[in-house]
């Protein structure tokens, strides 16, 4: 009994200083010794293996995961982006043209069963609404409120997205483009959005003038296969052009600037182009087509259905596709095409449009690989010969292989 004593003891006191010893170890010592002793312990669990790209999937239990992946239903009709009631009333004090007499003491919120049923139709031009007074955008500010905020208010305010630093030092004569790096270092598909760099929303570069004077002629020759806007649309492209006139008015004083007379209206001053636009003379896009080198698409909601569909745009630099061919389409339809889209996007984009806030304005980061440098491709153009079929790198030198 006192030898089984002392042996029982000896066990014990080897067993802790042994287990006191692989503490002792690091991460990967302990695993040489796991592995040498493996087959004497069968009975031990095994760690589980790192996932890589040779790891099988594992099992999913068929409750988790529904058939074909697909996603709940969703009521887009129901699903609106955050309101801005509240910029209301700094914006009446701030916007120079707001017509004080017509603007409400206190910017009540409407309730909510009024709002859903006095939405804005699709296609009605909010010029011309019988009763401005009780019919709301998405955005739940109503026609007569918008009426009394005047030509050009403060959007700064109203979108809680602030005008940019001015950057006076800037010249347009040597103005290059800035680094454009939209890649990712193992490629999967995504929306590839970041957050939006206020000051660079619209860019300029050195080749301005006749960037515009481009554009203009395929205008002159394409017509609305390059700009065009549907029924509806018309209070989003005003919004559009005011913003963009006051982005460069604030972001490039010495070139840009808007005046009023009652004889004349607003009138935007371009400095490089030496021009003056009367803004009440011409359709907003023509406003931008004719001063702002940058394309420019409108989606607007359907209260209908609560999905976004493509209503106006002018769009010059487009490939493969053009506004002609795309226009009055849903989100989903524009991006048909679009391998994976249906399956990996579309759910996500749809949702991601139908809450996105004015305050949290996104850029996307898109990218291809053009023979040339076509700026406007329309059906039928020879351009299109070289998507279909792969051409013998002797026909086709890197220089003229450029990053579009």
């Amino acid at each position: 009994m006192l030898l089984s004593g002392h042996y029982a003891v000896a066990t014990v006191i080897g067993l802790l200083l042994s287990l006191v010893s692989f503490l002792l170890l690091t991460g990967s010592q302990r695993k040489v010794v796991y592995h040498r002793l493996a087959p004497w312990l069968p009975l031990t669990a095994r760690p589980r293996r790192s996932s890589s790209s040779k790891t099988p999937p594992r099992s999913i239990p068929p409750e988790w995961n529904p058939p074909g992946n697909v996603p709940p239903p969703v009521e887009h009709r129901d699903i609106f982006p955050p309101w801005r009631r509240d910029a209301l009333a700094p914006a009446a004090l701030s916007s120079p043209y707001a017509r004080e007499s017509e603007l409400p003491g206190v910017f009540n919120d409407p309730p909510d069963r009024i709002f859903r049923e006095s939405l804005i139709p699709f296609t009605a031009d909010y010029r011309i609404c019988a009763a401005p007074a009780s019919t709301y955008t998405t955005m739940g500010i109503s026609l007569s409120e918008i009426a009394a905020l005047g030509d050009f208010p403060d959007y700064a305010e109203l979108s809680g997205v602030p005008l940019p630093t001015p950057y006076p030092e800037f010249r347009i004569e040597t103005a290059l483009p800035r680094p454009y790096r939209p890649f990712r270092w193992a490629y999967h598909q995504t929306m590839s959005l970041t957050r939006l760099e206020k000051d660079w929303w619209l860019e300029m570069e050195s080749n301005f003038v006749e960037s515009i004077r481009a554009r203009k002629e395929l205008f002159d020759k394409y017509g609305t296969t390059m700009l065009n806007y549907l029924p509806g649309s018309e209070l989003a492209c005003k919004e559009l052009m005011e913003m963009a006139l006051q982005f460069q008015c604030a972001r490039y004083p010495h070139y840009f600037s808007l005046s009023y007379s009652e004889q004349r209206g607003h009138v935007f001053h371009n400095r490089i182009l030496k021009t003056e636009t009367m803004i009440r003379d011409m359709h907003p896009l023509h406003v931008l087509l004719e001063n702002v080198p940058e394309d420019f698409g409108v989606m607007l909601r359907n209260p209908e259905d609560g999905y976004y569909y493509l209503r106006a745009g002018v769009l010059c630099s487009s490939l493969g596709w053009n506004l002609g061919t795309k226009l009055g389409m849903q989100l989903r339809e524009i991006h048909q095409p679009i391998p994976d889209y249906k399956e990996k996007m579309e759910f996500s984009m749809d949702r991601y449009f139908a809450k996105l806030p004015t305050a949290r304005p996104i850029q996307r980061g898109s990218w291809g690989l053009e023979v040339d440098k076509p700026l406007f491709m329309p059906p039928g153009d020879p351009h299109e010969a070289y998507r279909d079929h792969q051409m013998n790198p002797a026909e086709l030198p890197l220089s003229r292989i450029h990053l579009r």
